[in-house]
């Protein structure tokens, strides 16, 4: 929320591992709304405060048809910080056919389970900081407008594409906090499509990405591939 499709992207590595890497990346811009600040109208938590109601999962749709129509395209995948995170979600639970797998950084799902029902797989990797004030790692309730915490996502998620979980080894993506601070979770076996939780551990909601942050997520989405 508030932040440009090219910042984001920059802020999360991607740009140049798009050209060593070869993939697509499209970086769009979400709707402006009276305060100046880009938003994406994801779940009631966040972030069509004004209540636009503008679609932006037909927006994204479009966008991928373009590409579709222009290139070769295998696999989709979505990645996105806090709101873009939030639409991520919404993505998968609508479209599961069209996305391949997500990767939320400080992002959400809806609060109710029964607001998301895909009808087909979708890998989802859930990145968060146990620190962040903005989106709570536990998750909040605010009414409607909440949103469950960052275990709860992935083992929906996990249940829903039939796997069962295993560790995996730390990775060191927060600059700020030393050592290998993020641990991994993995729902893997068994799997239409597997689920982890990367949990920074000491991280808040901007965490300060090192180098490794955009080649690990890459590496994770690439072994989604269907």
């Amino acid at each position: 929320y508030g932040a440009n499709g090219a910042a984001q992207s920059t802020y999360l590595g991607l740009p140049q591992l798009a050209r060593t890497e070869g993939f697509y990346l499209v970086t769009p811009d979400g709707t402006t709304d009276s305060g100046g600040n880009n938003f994406w109208n994801a779940t009631d938590a966040c972030c069509d405060f004004a209540g636009t109601g503008v679609d932006d999962v037909a927006y994204i749709l479009g966008l991928i048809d373009e590409l579709e129509a222009l290139v070769p395209v295998s696999d989709v995948y979505l990645i996105g910080h806090s709101n873009g995170g939030f639409m991520s979600y919404r993505m998968a639970c609508e479209h599961p056919d069209r996305i391949t797998a997500i990767a939320s950084l400080a992002g959400s799902d809806y609060l109710g389970d029964e607001d998301c029902v895909p009808d087909g797989p979708v890998a989802v990797l859930q990145i968060h900081g146990d620190m962040d004030p903005t989106i709570e790692y536990d998750g909040a309730t605010l009414g409607a407008a909440g949103y469950p915490s960052a275990p709860a996502v992935v083992e929906r998620w996990a249940g829903r594409n039939g796997c069962d979980t295993s560790m995996g080894e730390n990775l060191d993506l927060d600059t700020t906090v030393d050592g290998a601070e993020t641990t991994v979770l993995r729902y893997e076996a068994g799997c239409s499509a597997s689920a982890a939780l990367w949990t920074i551990e000491g991280g808040g909601h901007i965490p300060p990405l090192s180098r490794d942050f955009a080649p690990a997520v890459y590496a994770w989405f690439s072994a989604q591939s269907r």
